[in-house]
């Protein structure tokens, strides 16, 4: 009995891993949901500004673009910054300087400077400072996360750009018409000057987080999770023009950046020119226009996350990443082309649940960070997210001044949502005819 008695001391318990991978991920999602809000803040308070600075629609697409030309220019450098020097430093200071900027678009027109001149560079400079931003969270999430939970965490802080708008177009509407459109740049500036200081605080790599213990960070590790990528002095090695050829020629990432640029279209049609339809297009003001483009995009939010649900389920009942991650894209996005049908109708409660639809469809399919988690070269992570980031929001360029020459030469939107909608089926095309198969990309000789 003694004996007995004394193996069962001298067993240890097995441990439970912890769960802080839950609670970085939640960090993620409240530091991209300020991040799409500082991005939105034109196109909420775009209509007010643009009517007491002068600006026509032309002008104001340029504005709306602008922060997509800098932070497409400046994701190669932030894939680099990131693998150089880590992401909880990068990130923290792009959150620190892209919320500075915003606040200083408040004070566009109270200077002797040209009002299109300072808006058009400020929202530049937030693109730049913003460039981090996608990659670093991708660097966390193939950090912290094993493959069969890597589909949900990407599709969370992928959702948050419709939860920014559920959470922030109310109060940024508001505070339009309480104070005035400069009071949104100022808040939105001190909220995110506080993300900064929380995330600082909170984000280590599983190696190094004091709340991990050790049976999470083997959960981690044994599912596929890269704990010591970002361990700041142990670095990837930098990048050779071979290396970045090959990314470029690779056939499947090729195909998954061209779907990437086609659903961003409809993700810059929702955060730039969607309210300002609303106002010109349906008759509302703007209190009622960010009211009415809370529920599509808290429909978005709802259908990222069944999304990355149904994705991570697929792929633990089937083992295939093609079933896992296309299945759920095609669905989705066959639903988001929905958004054509807008331009038939009148009923405004008639265009907001066909909007709700589309964004529905377009958060199902919102996999894209999901599939480079999966096929990222690992010795270059940032650099190929860098480039898938880059590629795809090359339609924050297009999409704005595409749809402001649309809406100057016709004084409509019918042809604009014809422009969104036919996007939507190109990303089919891209993932299904181009992409080929999903399989790791491998730089190594």
């Amino acid at each position: 009995m003694q004996s007995i008695a004394a193996s069962e001391v001298d067993v240890p318990r097995l441990e439970k891993p912890t769960r802080v991978r839950q609670r970085i991920i939640a960090l993620i999602f409240l530091i991209t949901t300020i991040n799409y809000a500082d991005r939105s803040t034109f196109s909420i308070a775009g209509s007010e500004a643009s009517r007491e600075l002068g600006l026509d629609a032309v002008q104001t697409g340029f504005i709306l673009s602008a922060f997509a030309w800098a932070y497409v220019a400046a994701q190669i450098p932030a894939g680099l910054l990131l693998d150089r020097f880590g992401t909880r430093k990068v990130y923290t200071i792009a959150i620190a300087s892209w919320s500075l900027l915003t606040m200083l678009q408040g004070f566009a027109g109270l200077f002797a400077l040209h009002v299109f001149a300072m808006l058009f560079v400020m929202r530049l400079l937030v693109g730049a400072a913003e460039a981090p931003s996608f990659p670093g969270n991708a660097r966390l999430v193939i950090a912290w996360f094993p493959g069969s939970e890597r589909g949900t965490a990407s599709a969370i802080f992928n959702s948050a750009q419709y939860f920014s708008l559920v959470a922030f177009a109310p109060l940024m509407a508001w505070l339009v018409h309480s104070f005035g459109w400069r009071s949104v740049f100022w808040v939105m500036g001190g909220i995110g000057l506080a993300g900064a200081a929380m995330f600082w605080r909170y984000i280590r790599s599983p190696v190094r987080h004091p709340a991990v213990n050790r049976a999470e960070r083997d959960l981690i590790e044994q599912g596929g999770g890269l704990i010591h990528m970002d361990e700041g002095g142990r670095a990837a090695r930098a990048p050779s023009l071979r290396d970045m050829r090959r990314l470029l020629a690779n056939r499947m990432l090729a195909g998954i950046y061209f779907g990437q640029y086609c659903i961003n279209v409809l993700t810059y049609f929702f955060v730039t020119w969607f309210p300002i339809y609303l106002v010109r297009e349906r008759g509302m003001n703007i209190v009622e226009a960010g009211f009415a483009a809370a529920l599509p995009a808290l429909c978005g939010f709802a259908g990222g996350l069944v999304g990355g649900y149904a994705s991570d389920a697929l792929l633990r009942r089937t083992g295939s990443l093609d079933i896992a991650r296309k299945g759920p894209l095609t669905v989705g996005m066959v639903m988001a082309s929905a958004i054509i049908a807008c331009a038939f109708v009148e009923a405004q409660w008639l265009v907001i649940a066909l909007m709700a639809l589309a964004f529905f469809g377009k958060g199902v399919a919102s996999l894209g960070w999901a599939v480079m988690s999966d096929v990222a070269p690992r010795e270059q992570s940032g650099v190929a997210n860098g480039l898938f980031n880059m590629f795809g929001n090359i339609a924050g360029i297009v999409t704005p001044i595409v749809i402001g020459y649309i809406v100057a030469t016709t004084g409509s939107f019918d042809w604009a949502l014809g422009f969104v909608g036919l996007h939507c089926l190109l990303t089919i095309v891209a993932f299904l005819v181009i992409a080929g198969p999903i399989r790791r990309v491998t730089l190594a000789d």
